[in-house]
């Protein structure tokens, strides 16, 4: 068929005719230039919303139009009914209505787009005529379509469909679509009530009606399903299960028709879902015989590998065990058959097969065992007792099935699954372990006990051919529970440790779960040191393997942590393996960090004098390899290995700590060691020996941005570890970042300057070395500020971050000649402008403690005098223009301090900025703007109060007030 002809104007300037209308829907979906196609889209919503369309609409449903016409027609006039239901006169309600029913039957063999919207709007209209000019929906409904005289025709211009399987399938689509569309639509909470009451009434029409439908021998497996889907709709509405108990039992009859069966399946699990079932209790009952009576047929599918049949009987199962658990366990009469049931969901969580890849229905089971669990221990305790003593043997049984649910197939077949299925196998396996520790809450010491004796019986029996598979089960349960329940007071564990050097790890897998449940044990074995010496050779195997680099290296890392006082015995053999494997270069970058770390705390806790040679036999070979590198050109390959090493000393020093948690009696020998050998501190010492070589690396990648900040990471990391220690290295370091920084600005130098102003601007002998160094940084910052600082979001961070520190710890640094207070306080303007959210804190921050000195000291205050309402100025356009919300709080806490420090001058501020029209909003009034200027004034002190002030204005000046957006 043939598009009318486009009149040729664009359709924003059409008359709302049929023709234009039908023109402007080819362009819509045949015409392939988008920009037409918006504007075809933009024109049908405007015709759509006319008063036109109640007419034009018809025209489009003739039965010569294509399906794309017609639909927009019936779409058309849903949004009329839905939405400008008031525009119609009541005397045209029944007409409108016996036209709708009339066109539902011309389409009730097709197209199904049409039909349905069709349905959606009547559906809409009996919303809007229930109950009073409405009362009997669904008998009208049922009587309309009933068989019709031959070639009827009622004037609409085409002759009614005579099929009667058609017509059903029509009903039945109206009566799915009433719940949904009353779900669906917008309602007052009364109106919403009345409706509900009134469409649960007629269900009891409707019900019958598909009872019949579905036991009917002449329905069609179509018209079965249609009744399904109708049922599940209309369970929406919390219809009572007392009246609809028959008609769910017919549902399982369905359940036999394969074909039938997915739809059937979705419609019992939403009738048993609806929490509302809980109040018909004998219905409920009533279902248990039927779901029970499904063992059988899962069975059958889970031996044949029917993946889809034991899911949707296992997801019945479990809709009534996990939805209504409370009340029936205490149906105490029927006590036999809810054991039942559990145990059939106890089958489906040990379906046959290894998830996912030929089972897919045990995950769904693990949400029903924390709900049973939760409502048997929530009883009082006499009433628990007798539930435990019946359930505590099944969850016994449960571990056992969990504990073989998450056993790997053999590595072979293993090796065939693709990435996703092992992917979602961890995840399993990962949901498994967090109930096996949920389930330790019910069976306690007695689960930890079961699984060491299985353990023993399995490695201490030499008759017992034993897959590896089973062992790891058991460590992985283990684990499973140690990882995050104390098992320190275990009487079990001595003996596990005595067990886990006998298992041979020479299984990648197994191997893994050894180093991971060792690991768990870490804090045990802190309390147990004796133990160590078994355990550890099996680490330091592990860590010789790349297959199980994450595994073994956080092991180590958690025994060095946690046992570092009694590892001097094993630190020659740590220290030995570690470094070979890291020369080896057998574990990824990210693993040699942990690694790193691991050795950090190792070494911390040996003999003062033994840490130095420790040290430097361990980072020799890559300070070499630095070295090495230093004297090349810069290459990618060269800049990857730099960055490396230099990770790794930061790592080390990161946990490099000879003052660290020492113990209360070793207190005063460790403070008067500090004291007498700060000097000598073994990362100082390194720092010192490796400086020139660092200089070397900055001269040759001074632009390169990683490098200069894996350099500052070392000395960052080694700052925040030993504090004070650090003293020697201040004059030195000063002198390089003053140099390095004015040759190219990066924010990481400044990052690393704002610690040691943390740490040093208080002492008088590094007091000079950090004048000069900050006002070496300030002095380069401002030259790039005026450049422009656009570009440098992150140097305009950390300058304001570093300012806020000097402030905060040496404000006298600011008396000196050489910093342009002036000039910093513009900084900060600059900075609030920032689209950038971190820049912008960092600012607030600078101001607030910038305002909180300004008393004390002259020098500041007369610059916030001269400036004070350039910063009032610009924050008040912060709030009122393009910051984002989070911002409200820094705002609020810059306004609160120029209110505490200069209230006055700050009330003169307010008014001169805010008496300019359209400042900072249009949206906000000048009562507003008074209001807000009131209730800042008031409130010097809670903070609180002063960010709900700047939120509520923020809101003003967006026009989002009331909006519900100031709830978030």
């Amino acid at each position: 068929m043939e598009p009318p002809a486009n009149p040729g104007h664009s359709p924003v300037e059409l008359e709302l005719t049929v023709e234009n209308v039908e023109s402007a829907l080819y362009q819509l979906y045949f015409d392939p230039d988008m920009e037409r196609k918006n504007v075809a889209q933009k024109w049908l919503t405007q015709a759509q919303a006319s008063a036109q369309a109640w007419q034009f609409c018809w025209a489009l449903l003739s039965p010569d139009k294509i399906p794309e016409v017609q639909f927009f027609g019936a779409s058309t006039l849903h949004i009329k009914i839905s939405r400008h239901w008031s525009d119609l006169p009541t005397d045209q309600h029944e007409s409108l209505r016996v036209q709708l029913l009339s066109h539902i039957l011309h389409f009730s063999s097709g197209p199904k787009m049409v039909l349905t919207r069709l349905c959606v709007a009547l559906a809409s209209i009996a919303l809007n005529l229930i109950p009073h000019a409405w009362s009997q929906p669904v008998a009208d409904m049922v009587t309309a379509f009933q068989p019709q005289k031959p070639d009827s025709d009622d004037g609409s211009g085409a002759k009614a469909s005579q099929d009667p399987h058609a017509h059903c399938l029509a009903l039945l689509e109206l009566f799915t679509v009433l719940p949904e569309e009353f779900q669906s639509c917008r309602l007052a909470q009364s109106r919403r009530a009345q409706l509900r009451e009134a469409l649960t009434g007629e269900w009891a029409v409707v019900c019958p009606m598909l009872r019949q439908l579905l036991q009917s021998q002449d329905s069609s497996s179509q018209v079965k399903e249609k009744v399904l889907r109708c049922l599940s709709s209309w369970v929406g509405l919390d219809v009572p299960l007392g009246e609809s108990q028959e008609l769910v039992q017919d549902c399982f009859t369905a359940l036999a028709d394969t074909e039938l069966f997915d739809t059937a399946v979705e419609t019992i699990v939403n009738v048993i879902s609806q929490p509302d079932c809980q109040r018909y209790t004998d219905a409920l009952l009533g279902l248990m015989p039927l779901v029970l009576g499904l063992y059988d047929q899962l069975k059958t599918a889970a031996q044949k590998g029917d993946m889809e049949t034991s899911h949707g009987i296992c997801r019945i199962a479990v809709a009534l065990g996990e939805t209504h658990s409370r009340i029936l366990l205490e149906q105490l009469d029927n006590w036999q058959e809810y054991l039942a049931l559990v145990n059939m969901i106890l089958f489906c969580t040990g379906m046959p097969g290894n998830y996912p890849v030929s089972e897919t229905t045990s995950s769904l089971t693990l949400t029903f065992w924390y709900t049973l669990q939760d409502d048997i221990l929530s009883f009082e305790e006499e009433k628990q007792a007798v539930y435990l003593q019946v359930y505590r043997p099944i969850y016994f049984q449960l571990v056992e099935v969990l504990l073989h649910k998450s056993h790997y197939p053999s590595q072979e077949e293993y090796a065939s699954w693709s990435s996703d299925d092992k992917e979602q196998f961890r995840i399993y396996r990962v949901d498994i372990s967090d109930t096996l520790m949920y389930v330790y809450e019910m069976l306690g010491a007695e689960l930890l006990s079961s699984l060491y004796e299985r353990l023993g019986r399995q490695l201490m029996d030499p008759q017992q051919s034993v897959l590896w598979q089973d062992t790891e089960a058991l460590l992985f349960g283990f684990q499973s529970i140690a990882e995050t329940i104390d098992v320190n007071y275990s009487d079990v564990i001595p003996g596990l440790i005595g067990l886990i050097p006998r298992i041979n790890i020479s299984n990648i897998m197994l191997a893994d779960t050894v180093m991971y449940t060792i690991g768990s044990l870490a804090e045990w074995l802190a309390d147990h040191p004796v133990m160590l010496g078994g355990i550890l050779p099996m680490v330091l195997q592990g860590l010789v393997k790349p297959e199980l680099s994450v595994s073994s290296v956080s092991t180590l890392k958690r025994i060095c942590r946690e046992c570092r006082h009694d590892l001097s015995p094993y630190a020659q053999d740590i220290l030995t393996v570690s470094q070979d494997v890291l020369i080896k270069e057998i574990h990824k970058s990210s693993q040699c960090m942990w690694l790193m770390q691991a050795l950090g705390f190792l070494l911390s806790a040996l003999p003062a004098e033994e840490i130095l040679g420790r040290l430097h036999s361990l980072i020799t070979p890559h300070i070499q390899q630095l070295d090495t590198l230093a004297q090349q050109e810069p290459n990618a390959t060269n800049k990857k290995s730099i960055i490396h090493i230099l990770g790794m000393l930061s790592s080390l020093f990161t946990t490099l700590d000879i003052n660290r948690h020492a113990d209360a009696f070793e207190e005063a020998a460790s403070s008067r060691l500090t004291a007498s050998q700060s000097a000598q501190n073994p990362v100082v010492v390194v720092l010192q020996q490796v400086f020139s070589l660092i200089q070397t690396i900055l001269s040759k990648w001074l632009h390169d941005s990683e490098v200069v900040e894996a350099v500052c990471g070392v000395f960052d990391k080694s700052v925040r570890t030993l504090l004070h220690d650090f003293g020697p290295m201040v004059a030195q370091l000063s002198e390089m970042l003053g140099q390095i920084y004015p040759a190219f600005p990066q924010a990481s130098a400044l990052d690393l300057a704002r610690q040691m102003v943390h740490i040093f601007a208080g002492e008088d002998h590094h007091i000079s070395d950090i004048r000069s160094l900050t006002e070496a940084l300030t002095s380069t910052t401002l030259s790039v500020f005026q450049q422009g600082p656009r570009d440098h979001p992150d140097i305009a961070e950390s300058f304001m971050h570093l300012h806020a520190q000097i402030l905060k710890r040496k404000p006298d640094l600011y008396l000196s000649d050489q910093l342009d207070v002036k000039a910093l306080f513009y900084c900060g303007i600059l900075s609030i402008k920032f689209p950038e959210t971190p820049t912008v804190k960092a600012a607030c921050l600078f101001f607030t403690e910038f305002l909180s000195r300004c008393k004390d000291m002259p020098l500041l205050g007369d610059v916030l005098q001269k400036d004070g309402k350039l910063l009032t100025e610009t924050v008040l356009q912060a709030i009122g223009g393009g910051a984002p919300c989070s911002l409200t709080e820094h705002f609020s806490d810059v306004l609160l301090n120029l209110n505490r420090h200069c209230p006055a001058m700050l009330s003169q501020w307010l008014k001169e900025t805010l008496q300019n029209p359209g400042f900072p909003s249009v949206h906000v009034s000048t009562e507003q703007k008074h209001t807000f200027t009131q209730q800042l004034l008031r409130e010097q002190t809670n903070k609180r109060r002063m960010k709900e002030t700047v939120k509520e204005f923020y809101l003003l000046c967006r026009g989002l007030q009331g909006s519900g957006y100031s709830e978030y």
